[in-house]
């Protein structure tokens, strides 16, 4: 069974994109959202246990139209019911024995998946490693007043909010996203400090993004895939996922609304901007939190 890889980064940090182009590879097959780490049990995901991404319905679609897809060759209402049938059936499984089956159903494939709810606390990412000692994991960065930036224009910061990311000030409470931003990737630096060198890798968001077919072929190389011209051409090409879609209606997301809205790479320049500016989400003129600023000089901002 090949040994997935999964990144790791907190939401907005280009995983959508990332995960789609990596899918792509002739030897991968990129998964939605599955988010079956979040919990020990499959039939935890259809029991509300808390406010936190992973806790409502739509956190269930990934997993839906991934077995839709795997099983039955398409995402229709119909294979949708198949897919909630399937799961029925392995209700009192641990999510370990469920990802492992559809590890070993798309086997010889290496299965890619990013669901940012697994930073949220290690004890997910612990389950991978339980679940797949030989996994790979690609922490991947995004600078913080661009990632934050994004979170607060995504549903009012409705993330930043569920994870608590608030900041209590004399005559009020904010939303302030740069916690999570560093909560999130503490979280990953304290679960990779268990994971030996040769399975994980650090890379910039912001680098893949400006020069997309050397850092794809980086990666590829880690991971001992092809990195010939035809198998980098087809990582240029997210959009022809199947999951790279709204799905039926009974499965809609499973992903970034944004990204399903327009899965294809577009070429661009990503400026990166100083870590001593006023940050554009707040009124009051402050900046990075210390903190925050010292771990992305950590990260090569």
């Amino acid at each position: 069974m090949a040994a997935p890889l999964f990144l790791l980064a907190p939401p907005r940090s280009y995983t959508s994109l990332m995960n789609a182009m990596l899918g792509q590879h002739p030897q991968c097959f990129g998964l939605p959202e599955l988010c079956l780490f979040n919990v020990e049990r499959l039939i935890e995901l259809w029991i509300r246990t808390s406010d936190e991404m992973g806790g409502e319905a739509r956190m269930r679609h990934g997993l839906l139209r991934a077995v839709a897809e795997i099983y039955a060759g398409e995402q229709t209402m119909a294979s949708v019911q198949m897919a909630s049938h399937w799961c029925a059936a392995r209700q009192h499984c641990t999510t370990a024995e469920v990802y492992r089956e559809l590890v070993a159903k798309i086997h010889p494939l290496v299965a890619v998946e990013k669901s940012p709810a697994y930073t949220i606390d290690v004890k997910r990412m612990v389950r991978i490693r339980e679940a797949f000692p030989d996994a790979r994991f690609l922490h991947l960065t995004r600078h913080p007043v661009g990632q934050c930036k994004s979170v607060m224009s995504l549903y009012e910061g409705t993330y930043a909010l569920r994870v608590n990311s608030i900041e209590f000030l004399e005559d009020r409470a904010i939303i302030e996203p740069q916690f999570a931003w560093h909560d999130s990737n503490v979280n990953i630096l304290d679960f990779l400090d268990t994971v030996p060198a040769n399975q994980q890798m650090r890379i910039r968001g912001e680098d893949v993004m400006n020069d997309p077919k050397k850092y794809l072929a980086l990666i590829c190389r880690w991971l001992g895939l092809r990195d010939d011209d035809a198998a980098i051409e087809e990582m240029m090409h997210p959009e022809r996922s199947p999951f790279a879609c709204f799905g039926p209606i009974d499965a809609l997301f499973g992903n970034d609304p944004n990204f399903l809205s327009g899965p294809s790479f577009r070429p661009h320049r990503v400026k990166v901007p100083t870590l001593d500016q006023p940050v554009p989400w707040r009124s009051d003129g402050q900046g990075l939190k210390p903190a925050v600023v010292a771990l992305a000089r950590e990260f090569g901002y």
